[in-house]
């Protein structure tokens, strides 16, 4: 599928205006495009932000360590991946990802995937702004399902990438597999202004496994967003609070070769 190009009706001018008519509109224009996806519902969308507004987004991206970041050196778990909270930011960056939960967000997001009824995590649990150094990657997954401070169920993420004069021989693609993790279906590449928006559920296996080939200086930044929708059933936080990393086949080999080495090692 190729990336459609639009963009969000958010005015930035004299202040940030998102227009929720518009935002539906929007929406629903692409329902069909998302829902035909595979190997789930998924969409690319370039341009997604005004310039003026990615270009602020960017200039503000916080530079220094703020307080209660995640720092994430679990390998295929995460390896060189830094979390920023919304929360812990500046003004500025407050208001943008208010934004980002605001009501025309959820009208565009419900009429795009025909869910009702979203609701967007004030806390940003898991969420908010990431970046991955040189090396760095996130192994492939399905995510976890309940957000256990809210008590609701995780339906949708959304990612805009902020990465400008990306190459393609940095790597850092997104990947989107099949079922039962044996092909990879589609490769985004996390370029300038692209925003990627899919259903999370047990089998939304996606992730950027292959480590980042990035000079030392250039890192891999996005935003990332969670939205839910209120369970219609008691869940079981033990099975669904938790992300579900899943190995590539290429990973299983090589998670073999190295039990098999330790127990040669051991005998």
């Amino acid at each position: 599928m190729t990336p459609i190009t639009q963009t969000l009706p958010i005015v930035t001018t004299p202040e940030l205006d998102f227009d929720q008519n518009a935002a539906s509109t929007f929406g629903h224009s692409l329902a069909s495009t998302y829902a035909q996806a595979t190997p789930f519902p998924h969409i690319v969308i370039d341009d997604f932000l005004p310039q003026d507004l990615i270009a602020s987004i960017c200039a503000h991206f916080p530079v220094e360590p703020t307080n209660n970041e995640m720092l994430y050196e679990r390998g295929y778990k995460g390896q060189h991946k830094r979390q920023v909270s919304p929360n812990e930011c500046d003004p500025y960056l407050k208001t943008v990802f208010n934004a980002f939960n605001s009501a025309p967000m959820l009208q565009f997001l419900e009429k795009l995937t025909g869910i009702e009824g979203l609701i967007p995590d004030p806390y940003f649990t898991g969420g908010g702004l990431h970046e991955t150094k040189k090396g760095g990657f996130l192994g492939v997954h399905s995510d976890f399902r309940l957000n256990k401070k809210l008590n609701i169920e995780r339906r949708l993420n959304a990612i805009i990438y902020l990465n400008q004069d990306w190459q393609e021989a940095y790597g850092g693609n997104l990947e989107l597999w099949d079922v039962g993790m044996k092909t990879c279906l589609k490769k985004v590449l996390p370029i300038y202004n692209r925003c990627v928006i899919f259903n999370t559920d047990k089998d939304s296996n996606h992730g950027h496994p292959e480590p980042l080939t990035t000079p030392e200086h250039i890192t891999r930044r996005s935003i990332a967003l969670y939205y839910y929708t209120a369970a219609t059933v008691v869940a079981d936080p033990a099975q669904r609070n938790k992300t579900h990393y899943k190995p590539r086949p290429k990973d299983r080999l090589s998670l073999k070769y190295y039990l098999n080495k330790l127990i040669k090692k051991k005998n």
